[in-house]
């Protein structure tokens, strides 16, 4: 099965006596239910439920948590941390001898699933891998299977169940309190998601990133288009609908993961 290193990711090491309890007030999921081969997606949010950061928890052992997050923003999720971390018993620290690994097409039964898909393949945490694919190869199978990666969200502008954090288990409505939990739970309860981000296939070189329908904005491309696949921010009701992206025709390729809603 193909194996890639994904050197556009970069690993944290959150560790202390308080690591878990802190973490568990600042991200989407619920982080007593991290464990040993069990990994989960999470967001850290704004106070309206928008995303500043997505990332991926691995357990640590002795109580600490490994987080794989986009390399880019590595940096800025550290200074974030420890910005509220106050006197607590917690360590953020750059994990430079740990890298991320991906595995996909077929089972590999010794690396934990994917937190978000079991059809993305295996994902995991360690200092060096045998590897036989890239970060192309596995962006490709990600974009085939309709699931947006950190690049695509855009932080700070959408709302965190936009990225399909429910379907892709990236969100749990029954832990404690967290940044953003509020509107995130009145989404969810009330009121019915109007965008999303959405796999779509594009014909032609798309010149701008506005994505059109009979003339009027209705969402934008987000990641480069790779072999006319990509992901686009788009109003739900505009899916099924012809789209253009300036003189490229898009077509929404709706995932088999996500609902019709």
């Amino acid at each position: 099965m193909p194996t890639a290193r994904l050197t556009d990711r970069a690993v944290l090491r959150i560790a202390g006596a308080d690591a878990r309890d802190f973490l568990q007030g600042q991200v989407t999921n619920d982080v007593a239910a991290l464990a040993p081969g069990r990994p989960l997606w999470a967001g850290l949010l704004s106070a309206q439920g928008k995303p500043l950061f997505d990332m991926i928890l691995v357990d640590g052992g002795d109580g600490a948590v490994l987080v794989d997050v986009l390399a880019a923003r590595a940096e800025a999720l550290a200074k974030r941390l420890t910005m509220f971390k106050l006197r607590r018993a917690v360590t953020i620290a750059p994990a430079s001898d740990l890298a991320v690994f991906a595995a996909w097409g077929g089972a590999r039964g010794d690396e934990p699933a994917d937190p978000q898909l079991a059809t993305l393949g295996h994902r995991w945490v360690a200092t060096d891998a045998t590897t036989d694919a890239s970060v192309a190869d596995y962006a490709r199978h990600r974009r085939a299977l309709g699931v947006a990666d950190s690049a695509d969200l855009l932080t700070d502008r959408m709302l965190w169940l936009e990225a399909n954090a429910v379907e892709l288990n990236g969100v749990s409505f029954t832990k404690g309190c967290y940044v953003g939990q509020e509107n995130t739970a009145r989404m969810h309860h009330r009121d019915k998601l109007r965008r999303r981000l959405l796999p779509v296939t594009v014909a032609g070189v798309p010149d701008e990133a506005t994505v059109t329908a009979a003339g009027v904005a209705v969402g934008e491309l987000r990641e480069p288009i790779v072999d006319g696949c990509g992901i686009a921010y788009l109003k739900v009701d505009a899916a099924a609908v012809p789209l253009a992206a300036g003189g490229a025709m898009v077509t929404v390729d709706w995932p088999e993961w996500l609902p019709h809603l």
